[in-house]
This record gives structure tokens, C-alpha cells and sequence, in this order.
């Protein structure tokens, strides 16, 4: 077992980055023309982001700044559940979450996925929210990592190549 060569699939999100993405959103937000005077705002609220206007067509253009802000900030949009703008008294609200591991469904299918269409030799079991990849050939363990940039229902990090 010593000699098999393993690397771990994961899905993470640089914190930091999400909170810089916020902060520029926010200032884009408070200076642009076409969101003065209707109570815009995106926030931290817990572990969720809160994004807050007067109409659904603005809650729904704050999401997009904060998207775009997401992706210069090369965090994939996969990583962001956002759920649909929501009458709250006389403002329509969002709530959005960063999502970070592998949810169990999905590693289920990246799982089938490997024994489907991986080389012969390639393993994969679940550990928690992270998948292990193993098998003796190390050409084997790449061609299955160019197998899983395809995947499309998660973003995917490949991190302890050994």
C-alpha cells in the first residue's frame, strides 16, 4: 500500500478573497448612480450574505455586482448559492452562502464517476467532504485529474500530490 501514489479532491474557498469580493461590491454599490436612493446594500449577516433593495430587478443587479466581483477574484460562481429575491416588508431581499466541501450526493457521483471512466487502477473513497484518490501509477492519477476538471456540479481542488 506504501507504494501507491494518492492526491486528495477537495472544494475550498479562500475566505479572504470572498470578504475582499464583499467590500468591493459593497463601495461599487454605495457609488453608482442606479443604486442611489433605493436602500441597496449587501452584507455579512452570520454565515449568510444579505443583499437588500427597494425592487426585485435591483436585489437581483446588487447579486450580479457581487458576482462579478466573486469571479475577478477567480472564486468560482459554484461556490455561491444564492437563493430567490423574498418580499421582506417593503424591501426584496436575498440570502446567499459560500459553500465549501464536497456535499455527499456529489461525491457519490464523482465517486461513480472515477469507476466509470478513470484507468483500471485508480480507487477513490470518501473521507468526510474530501474524496482519495489512489493507485499505483501516477500517469493514472493525472489522467483522472484531467477527468475531474470536466466535472461540472462543484468547483474542484486536487491538493496533497504524492
Amino acid at each position: 500500500m506504501a507504494s501507491d501514489s494518492t492526491f486528495d479532491v477537495v472544494s475550498k474557498v479562500d475566505s479572504q478573497e470572498v470578504s475582499n469580493a464583499l467590500n468591493q461590491a459593497q463601495k461599487e454599490i454605495v457609488q453608482r448612480y442606479d443604486f442611489k436612493g433605493i436602500g441597496a446594500e449587501i452584507d455579512f449577516s452570520g454565515e449568510k450574505i444579505l443583499m437588500k433593495a427597494n425592487s426585485e430587478e435591483r436585489v437581483k443587479a446588487v447579486l450580479d455586482v457581487f458576482q462579478s466581483k466573486l469571479v475577478k477574484r477567480n472564486i468560482s460562481l459554484k461556490s455561491l448559492e444564492a437563493g430567490e429575491p423574498f418580499a421582506s416588508g417593503k424591501e426584496y431581499r436575498i440570502e446567499a452562502e459560500i459553500v465549501e466541501g464536497i456535499a455527499q450526493d456529489v461525491a457519490k457521483k464523482i465517486n461513480k464517476l472515477i469507476r466509470d471512466e478513470a484507468p483500471k487502477g485508480v480507487k477513490s473513497t470518501i473521507q468526510g467532504d474530501e474524496l482519495r484518490v489512489s493507485s499505483k501509477s501516477r500517469d493514472d492519477l493525472q489522467t483522472t485529474m484531467a477527468l475531474l476538471r470536466g466535472f461540472e456540479e462543484a468547483d474542484l481542488q486536487f491538493v496533497n500530490f504524492r
